[in-house]
């Protein structure tokens, strides 16, 4: 494994990257031994960071959980990253889009749980009973490490390419509706850009908390009860440039829209 002295100038790289709105090349071409438990050290780091300087933490994402994200990527295993506060957006907001960069957006749904979910063991019923509930979100992506050959390595490293999430549309319980029935349909200024429905999420949107759960407890973690979990998009990224106006209507569980500036 990297050392500590590495993995802290890899942080303050990505720091660096993220404070000027630029890249830095693939980690992995640089440390071609880099492992998965480097990354995660590296994403730990940066949370690490992050609270100390007053963050609050709410919540985590899973990425790369459906097909379509896979083949986007070209990354065929999940990962995870961390959500502070200052990153939610409400439905309706506008967002700076220049502090952000390589700007995409995903259809997705986010979990809050009511009860704590430690690992490993946890199964999908042990999700669903501590949900409080499950309400439409859009991730907002932006990278900090070039796009083009990135591994798992690099997209870990860069705390899953979080950017932002916005929340909107009607919560729900879990057993109110079909988890894997529920689509989306993604506009961009009023044009239908891509569709989906949760099931590409693992065959079940909470699978993905199932897999989180378990993972974090390999790395001495837990989901804490009252966090946001953004279960995994089920539709490609889509790329936003300022002045777009992006709306995701997802049916009976309402809608989302916000605008980039």
């Amino acid at each position: 494994m990297l050392d500590e002295t590495t993995i802290a100038a890899i942080a303050d790289d990505l720091a660096n990257a993220e404070k000027n709105r630029s890249k830095i090349g693939l980690l992995t071409a640089k440390y071609p031994d880099m492992t998965v438990e480097d990354s995660y050290a590296v994403q730990n780091e940066w949370r690490r960071r992050g609270e100390a300087s007053g963050r609050r933490l709410i919540g985590h994402k899973i990425g790369l959980t459906s097909k379509p994200m896979q083949q986007a990527t070209g990354i065929s295993e999940p990962d995870y990253g961390a959500i502070f506060a200052d990153q939610v957006y409400d439905t309706g907001s506008v967002i700076d889009h220049s502090q952000y960069s390589g700007v995409r957006v995903e259809v997705e749904l986010a979990f809050v749980l009511k009860d704590e979910l430690r690992g490993p063991d946890i199964s999908l019923i042990d999700v669903l009973r501590a949900t409080e509930y499950v309400v439409p979100a859009l991730e907002v992506l932006s990278s900090r490490i070039e796009m083009e050959g990135r591994t798992i390595v690099d997209t870990i490293s860069d705390n899953a390419a979080l950017g932002a999430m916005v929340l909107g549309g009607n919560p729900v319980v879990v057993d109110a509706v079909d988890l894997r029935r529920v689509g989306a349909l993604l506009y961009r200024n009023e044009s239908v850009e891509d569709s989906g429905l949760a099931a590409a999420v693992l065959d079940h949107p909470a699978r993905g908390i199932v897999w989180l759960a378990n993972k974090l407890a390999e790395h001495g973690d837990v989901l804490q009860a009252g966090e946001t979990v953004l279960a995994g998009s089920f539709t490609r990224p889509m790329w936003v440039s300022p002045g777009d106006t992006v709306h995701a209507d997802y049916g009976d569980l309402g809608v989302i829209t916000c605008r980039f500036e």
